[in-house]
């Protein structure tokens, strides 16, 4: 064989080891990651209901030991957590040795101390399950029953991103004015045959307190995140001004993504797709108040964006707040995992699974109807956000694979 002809070969049999790569193997790639997503979605369906047990078998642990050993830098809690209802359990039975007012913020909340050392916030019941916050879609009080349905709806997306949260009654007379500091003490009082209290907060009026039925209080618990994880702060680059007349610059500028992608940590890592992970949380759950967001420090943006405070979220389910959505309609980027989980979840399988999630539940029914239909509704409007960016841009650009192993040694 000439040696022109040799090289012709060789050129040839190039062109289809490159058409093997590309077409064959990548695909091949694609379609066993699509079926582990398939599988992980049902082992999730699977695991939805969890019961309040305080058994925890083939351990010596305390369930505030299991809890801090799930939190891993890409992860608050694992995919399989069997002692999930243990923990939760804990969280709303266990003694509450300490009561103090809040950490920093603008909403009422209470900080718990539970037999054993463990940290928690509490948030007071404001509303009714069928009040509708009016106004501004960040408008009115922290809601503690978002905080449980948000925390079962990370659960259902896969992302694991949301620190633990359940439904608790208090007792404000026998459990916490006796073991509460004096500055939370100094903010109780009486309303007609009720206990209440207002806190210390940036908000917190005298004139706007918190009232029990009685003296017991529903509320919601949240899991403090252990102290070997602390946590750093950034502004959202989708912030909002909160300035009436004055726009952020992601409210004119359609290629304000452009200039987000040019800068640390969006510019490498998963820290840009978390941030359109969080946009779809938030536009399921009505949350258009991310103005900041947490991470773990030192973290060099491979830590996960971690979803806290997601207490001004359920306030009308007829309100759709499309520009929480501006990450991903801007950027039109989405993670292949997170776009097929969605896919899954069509139907009337997202309400569904956020039902049955939320039953066990000590304040159950977490939400009202409404509220629920409404997530349905939403999830097709992010859907069809997608499509018009892969009719755009095309799925190959759209589609975003970026799986990360992670580990719970």
């Amino acid at each position: 064989m000439k040696l022109k002809q040799r090289v012709v070969l060789l050129a040839i049999l190039l062109v289809i080891f490159i058409f093997t790569k590309v077409f064959l193997i990548d695909n091949l790639d694609t379609s066993a990651a699509n079926r582990e997503d398939q599988r992980a979605f049902h082992r999730m369906m699977a695991s939805l209901h969890v019961d309040l047990d305080p058994r925890l078998d083939h351990t010596l642990q305390s369930p505030w030991e299991i809890a801090a050993q799930w939190v891993v830098p890409r992860e608050v809690y694992p995919e399989e957590t069997p002692e999930l209802g243990a923990v939760l359990h804990a969280m709303t039975t266990k003694k509450i040795i300490k009561a103090d007012v809040g950490y920093k913020g603008t909403q009422l909340k209470a900080l718990l101390i539970l037999e054993g050392g463990q940290k928690v916030v509490f948030k007071p019941k404001r509303y009714a399950r069928d009040y509708v916050v009016e106004g501004e879609p960040y408008a009115g009080y922290d809601r503690h029953n978002a905080e449980v349905a948000a925390f079962h709806l990370d659960r259902i997306l896969g992302f694991r991103r949301a620190p633990l949260v359940v439904g608790r009654f208090v007792n404000l007379r026998t459990e916490i004015k006796p073991v509460a500091t004096e500055q939370l003490l100094g903010t109780f009082m009486t309303v007609g045959n009720n206990t209440c209290f207002y806190g210390k907060c940036y908000y917190c009026r005298e004139t706007e307190p918190a009232c029990a039925d009685g003296d017991i209080m529903e509320g919601s618990v949240t899991l403090w995140l252990p102290d070997v994880w602390p946590l750093q702060k950034h502004r959202h680059p989708w912030g909002r001004t909160y300035r009436e007349g004055k726009l952020a610059r992601w409210e004119y500028d359609e290629s304000y993504c452009d200039a987000v992608k040019k800068t640390s940590p969006y510019d490498s890592g998963p820290r840009l797709l978390d941030i359109i992970d969080t946009a779809v949380f938030d536009y399921l759950i009505g949350n258009a108040d991310r103005h900041h967001y947490e991470s773990f420090q030192d973290d060099e943006g491979a830590s996960m964006l971690i979803l806290l405070d997601n207490a001004k979220s359920f306030g009308n389910p007829a309100l759709d707040e499309r520009s929480i959505l501006a990450p991903l309609y801007q950027c039109c980027i989405i993670r292949v995992s997170t776009w097929n989980r969605l896919n899954y979840l069509k139907n009337g399988a997202l309400k569904s699974a956020l039902k049955t999630a939320m039953s066990h539940d000590p304040i159950s029914p977490v939400l009202s109807d409404p509220h629920l239909d409404a997530l349905d509704q939403r999830l097709l409007s992010i859907l069809a956000t997608v499509k018009q960016c892969t009719d755009q841009f095309g799925p190959d650009v759209v589609l975003v694979e970026d799986r990360m192993t992670l580990s719970h040694l």
